[in-house]
C-alpha cells in the first residue's frame, strides 16, 4: 500500500513540474483542429468558400473556449456517472436497496 501511494505522488510531481522544464513556444497558439483544418484547405485550395456557415458563433475565443471546456466537464462527469453506476450494478449494489442491506448485515 505504501509503494502504490509512493507511485501515485511520484507520478503527480511529475505531472506538476514537467510543464516547468518543457520548453515552450514564445507565443504558443491555441487553435483547434478546425483551425489547422481551414488553414489546410486555405492551401490545398485558395480561395474555397465554405458552403455552410455555423447558425451561431461565440462572441469571443475566450467564450469559444469556455463552452469546450463546459462540454468537456459535462462528457466527464457524464462517464463517471455511468462508470459509478456500472459498478454498482456489477457489485450487488443498487441505490437505495443496497444500502438497506448493508445496514441490514452490518447489525449484531
Amino acid at each position: 500500500m505504501l509503494r502504490d501511494n509512493r507511485i501515485v505522488l511520484g507520478l503527480a510531481a511529475a505531472i506538476v513540474l514537467l510543464p516547468l522544464v518543457m520548453p515552450w513556444e514564445e507565443k504558443p497558439s491555441f487553435g483547434g483542429s478546425d483551425d489547422k483544418a481551414s488553414g489546410v484547405i486555405e492551401e490545398v485550395r485558395p480561395g474555397y468558400t465554405p458552403w455552410w456557415e455555423p447558425l451561431w458563433e461565440p462572441p469571443s475565443k475566450e467564450i469559444e473556449s469556455l463552452l469546450f471546456a463546459g462540454q468537456a466537464a459535462v462528457g466527464a462527469w457524464l462517464l463517471g456517472y455511468y462508470m459509478g453506476r456500472r459498478s454498482r450494478r456489477r457489485d450487488g449494489d443498487t441505490g437505495r436497496q443496497g444500502t438497506q442491506r448493508r445496514a441490514r448485515d452490518a447489525r449484531p
